[in-house]
């Protein structure tokens, strides 16, 4: 019927077009034919208007029919007589009102199915937002309540109902909800209650709040909305009204959480959104007791696959895996891009155990298939990935470092696994290191690329050394002067303070180890950062990328090792 409609629209347009061209014509166009195509044209427009819906337009083409009727005379007038012209003339003047008022109808008609198809569309998309949206209705309103839930889950959201206070702080504690409806007076607690424990809560304290009341006292409404509220509705009210106060509730809220919280490139949450969620949970874990564990995944080889195929396909990947743990992660479990190929999970209600269970079940899914295509491409990856469980006492920074270093042990075993973080494995590798063996040789590896880092350490730790690490070289400076360090790889290019600023700094303090050897490895291979280099004491440059062989050839030489 829709598009019935619509063509009929779009005839009707061309039928107008005719009928004003007829009506303007010159009184030389002022034929008995042209008369009676005008009297047939309303005439249809009469009988086919209102099968179409369209009523006001058959109700002005009726009395365009009754207006051209004399046309249909068995013994009508000739063209030439002056009657015949005055008859035409008479019908084209009292009809030009209507004629006007039919091209106004059929705007008006055209811009109801414009509305009517945005109206569809807003109601696919509505689809779309009910469909991931759960809900909680508080109201001890047993009639009411049982009327909005069903309403509600007929639009398709998932939703729960509660008759008081207690039985809400339940619901709200075991499931995550995205809007409450809350009624104002109930007993034994009144809705009052609830505020404080909503907006209180960080876990909860984002959540659309809409007050359903039958006191329509404007103190009620201003503390409701200073207490929290997004939206307050007085009873009775309209439930279509509710229902779009509903959804445009949560799509603002979608949206500002897309802005705000989401990474652009894999949709999951971002740094920001992690940073926040992580004290929440901590802070609910405070208050419900149970276990929590934290989960580091880094993409195995990400480097090569952005060298290889390009920096397109690396955010093809990306998408993939990000695609891929969400659909294997519960919904109570928060994903968020850490930066780069990094992504963080944290798993509430999951040990450590459970928690690498899982994870481990999702690598097994990386090994079953590709996590991307592209042009008939399949790209396949694993990634390595560290879980440590909460422990009372324990800081947001050591629950990271702590799963982040086991994910580091997972690439230094061979990567494509998921290590569990237990007190047998070091903080960090450089505390592990921090007290060498008497006698044994120490090496310093500078290098603000932790992945860099670990494959260094990983492909020379079958020499008798010990290794030390720093990040930048403000903390490459603290080691080499609080301890003995035989030989340093010194990356050029580190923030807070390059590898050259860091030599610079040593020799103006005059704190320059004597006979500390220097390897200095850098992206940029310029003359005047070398000859800069071989000033300040470095010994060997090498430019990235570089070949490991070489390196370890290298590192030798300078330790005075044999090959």
């Amino acid at each position: 019927m829709k598009e019935g409609r619509k063509r009929y629209i779009a005839e009707l347009r061309k039928q107008l077009a005719t009928l004003q061209e007829l009506c303007a014509g010159a009184e030389a166009g002022m034929t008995r034919d042209a008369a009676v195509q005008l009297y047939r044209l309303v005439h249809t427009l009469r009988g086919s208007a209102p099968m179409f819906g369209f009523m006001r337009i058959g109700e002005i083409a009726d009395k365009l029919v009754r207006q051209w009727e004399w046309t249909q005379a068995q013994e009508g007038l000739s063209s030439a007589d002056m009657e015949f012209l005055n008859r035409f003339k008479l019908a084209v003047s009292e009809g030009d009102a209507l004629v006007r008022q039919l091209s106004v109808e059929l705007d008006i008609y055209n811009q109801e199915l414009d509305l009517d198809e945005k109206r569809e569309q807003a109601a696919m998309a509505g689809t779309a937002l009910s469909s991931g949206s759960r809900l909680l209705i508080i109201d001890d309103d047993e009639a009411l309540r049982s009327y909005l839930v069903r309403r509600l889950i007929l639009e398709g959201y998932q939703v729960d109902g509660a008759s008081d206070v207690a039985e809400a702080q339940k619901l709200l504690r075991q499931f995550t909800y995205d809007l409450i409806t809350l009624d104002l007076m109930m007993h034994p607690q009144s809705g009052y209650e609830l505020f404080a424990f909503v907006k209180e809560d960080p876990t909860l304290k984002w959540v659309p709040l809409v007050v359903l009341s039958g006191r329509s006292d404007v103190h009620d409404k201003v503390r409701c909305f200073y207490l929290g509220a997004d939206d307050y509705m007085t009873k009775p009210f309209q439930y279509e009204e509710l229902s779009a106060r509903i959804y445009s509730l949560l799509k603002r809220t979608k949206d500002f959480e897309r802005m705000a919280f989401r990474d652009p490139l894999t949709g999951v949450y971002n740094r920001r959104f992690f940073d926040h969620q992580i004290q929440a949970e901590l802070q609910r874990i405070q208050r419900y007791p149970s276990p929590i564990s934290l989960a580091f995944i880094d993409i195995d080889r990400f480097k090569s696959i952005n060298d290889t195929h390009g920096h397109h396909i690396g955010d093809l990947v990306l998408q993939g895996l990000a695609h891929l743990l969400q659909h294997h992660l519960r919904e109570t479990d928060v994903l968020a891009r850490f930066g780069g190929e990094e992504f963080v999970i944290v798993l509430p209600g999951s040990s450590g155990d459970h928690a690498q269970k899982t994870i481990e079940s999702i690598l097994r899914q990386t090994h079953a298939g590709p996590v991307a295509q592209h042009e008939g491409e399949a790209y396949r990856i694993t990634f390595s990935a560290g879980v440590c469980e909460w422990t009372e006492g324990m800081t947001v920074a050591e629950w990271i470092k702590r799963a982040d270093n086991a994910m580091y042990t997972a690439k230094q075993s061979g990567r494509d696994r998921v290590i569990l973080y237990t007190g047998q494995l070091s903080d960090s590798l450089s505390d592990a290191s921090s007290a060498p063996e008497p006698g044994a040789k120490t090496v310093l590896i500078a290098d603000d690329d932790r992945i860099l880092r670990s494959i260094l350490v990983s492909k020379l730790q079958h020499l008798p050394v010990t290794f030390v690490e720093a990040e930048d070289g403000e903390e490459a400076y603290r080691v080499v002067t609080t301890q003995s360090v035989d030989v340093c790889i010194l990356d050029g290019v580190m923030p807070r303070l390059d590898g050259l600023g860091m030599l610079n700094r040593l020799h103006t303090n005059n704190m320059m180890p004597s006979g500390l050897q220097v390897l200095m490895l850098s992206g940029r291979g310029r003359e005047e950062d070398m000859s800069k280099g071989a000033q300040l004491g470095v010994n060997v440059y090498m430019s990235k990328p570089f070949s490991m062989l070489e390196l370890e050839f290298k590192v030798k030489q300078m330790l005075g090792l044999p090959d």
